[in-house]
């Protein structure tokens, strides 16, 4: 299938914010699938198409960025804005003499508004959409409804969940290993995805980070990132991350903050709550796509089932990427943390909605036990009443009551 025959939920958000707002940005990582969803909505509403990933076009609007926005189109979309941070401020003008709404829409394959050149954010101009790789629901063209039936304490009830699911089992590894990115899907073998995750990492390391930022010492950031991979799913250790490089440790901080501009890794959160004492305040580090993580790493599908510690870290990061791009279709904003004490009493994602809170925990088995339920309990508890449910995510058939608000729930229902 090619990558843009699979549907784009965000597409929705984005046809309502061209609506009513002059500029909106679909940024994520690149071949994520920004310009074919923008070049989808373009044609049927009579968009004209400009990248800059064209170095004439960009060297061009870098001579006269005035008069290029001048010259544009009522209606346009320019990819990859990134290049182009000096544009912003003939955006902001143009806009200003113009506001229809659906006036531009842009692409970036960097986070934007953290480039240091950026004059103007464009607030109360622009909407933004965070497009990440294909959702799972997204492949099987299927509509998702986990994160309703979890604020709506109807996950025993809500459509699909109460059906019995079948295991995963060894198809996991597959879908951990396979990841999301369109163009990696769409590949023959695992053979052929694996090549061009190589290819992509490449690229985006020697072009993307270049465009961003002068780096001295380049050569560090491959390594970097497979070191970052290996660390998915778990507490961000700065020290860990920074010993085997000589280079300082605000050095390596630096880099890490140019891989999460541009979109390979990111880091959750803590949650706190002044109910609670001895919360760890350290965030947690996921990688953008678990795909990624296992070429950055160097294991296949077969490698990776027998590695249990390995697999249960992709499996957290794989929920965690899910649940975020779920959260994008979702009417209502929704932030998403993660919660640990002293006593390594943890829950991987915690998810609000206002002052509701909702717990999620990963497991790779097929069984579940109450004692598995015990992060779950302590965050209970600190919500008291604003406690919209807890799940542990595992490898079963069935979604099974553990509790008040509390369930076990197969990773099946999020595909």
């Amino acid at each position: 299938m090619a990558d843009n025959l699979f549907p784009r939920n965000t597409k929705q958000n984005l046809l309502e914010a061209i609506d009513d707002t002059p500029v909106v940005l679909i940024h994520g990582s690149r071949q994520c699938g920004k310009t074919t969803l923008a070049k989808s909505v373009g044609e049927l509403l009579g968009y004209t198409y400009i990248t800059f990933d064209d170095e004439n076009q960009l060297a061009a609007v870098k001579a006269d960025p005035v008069g290029f926005v001048r010259s544009l189109p009522e209606k346009t979309i320019l990819d990859e804005i990134q290049r182009v941070p000096e544009l912003f401020l003939s955006l902001k003008d143009s806009v200003d003499a113009n506001r229809i709404p659906g006036r531009f829409i842009l692409t970036g394959s960097a986070n934007v508004l953290l480039l240091p050149q950026l004059s103007d954010s464009l607030a109360g101009r622009m909407e933004i959409i965070h497009l990440r790789p294909l959702a799972q629901c997204e492949m099987t063209d299927r509509t998702p409804n986990f994160l309703t039936s979890l604020f709506s304490d109807n996950l025993l009830t809500g459509a699909g969940t109460s059906q019995k699911k079948n295991a995963l089992g060894r198809s996991l590894a597959d879908i951990l290993v396979q990841g999301g990115y369109p163009a990696a899907v769409n590949r023959s073998s695992a053979k052929r995805r694996n090549a061009w995750y190589r290819d992509y990492i490449k690229t985006i390391l020697q072009r993307d980070i270049k465009d961003l930022a002068n780096i001295k010492n380049a050569n560090v950031l491959p390594k970097l990132l497979a070191l970052a991979a290996s660390q998915t799913g778990r507490l961000f250790n700065s020290s860990e991350l920074a010993s085997p490089f000589s280079i300082s440790r605000p050095t390596v901080r630096e880099y890490l903050a140019l891989l999460e501009q541009i979109f390979l890794i990111e880091e959750l959160a803590p949650w706190h709550s002044n109910r609670l004492s001895r919360l760890i305040k350290t965030p947690k580090l996921h990688l953008s796509d678990t795909g990624l993580v296992s070429s950055l790493l160097g294991v296949n599908a077969d490698e990776l089932w027998k590695d249990k510690e390995l697999l249960g870290q992709l499996l957290e990061t794989f929920i965690y990427q899910e649940l975020r791009k779920h959260a994008g279709w979702y009417d209502e904003d929704l932030r998403f943390y993660h919660f640990r004490n002293k006593d390594k009493v943890e829950v991987d994602i915690v998810i609000e909605k206002g002052r509701l809170k909702a717990g999620i925990e990963v497991k790779a088995a097929a069984t579940v036990k109450q004692s598995d339920f015990k992060g779950m309990v302590k965050l209970k508890e600190a919500c008291k009443g604003d406690f919209a449910g807890g799940v542990v995510f595992y490898d079963g058939e069935q979604v099974l009551p553990f509790g008040e608000k509390l369930y076990a729930v197969p990773i099946s229902h999020l595909m």
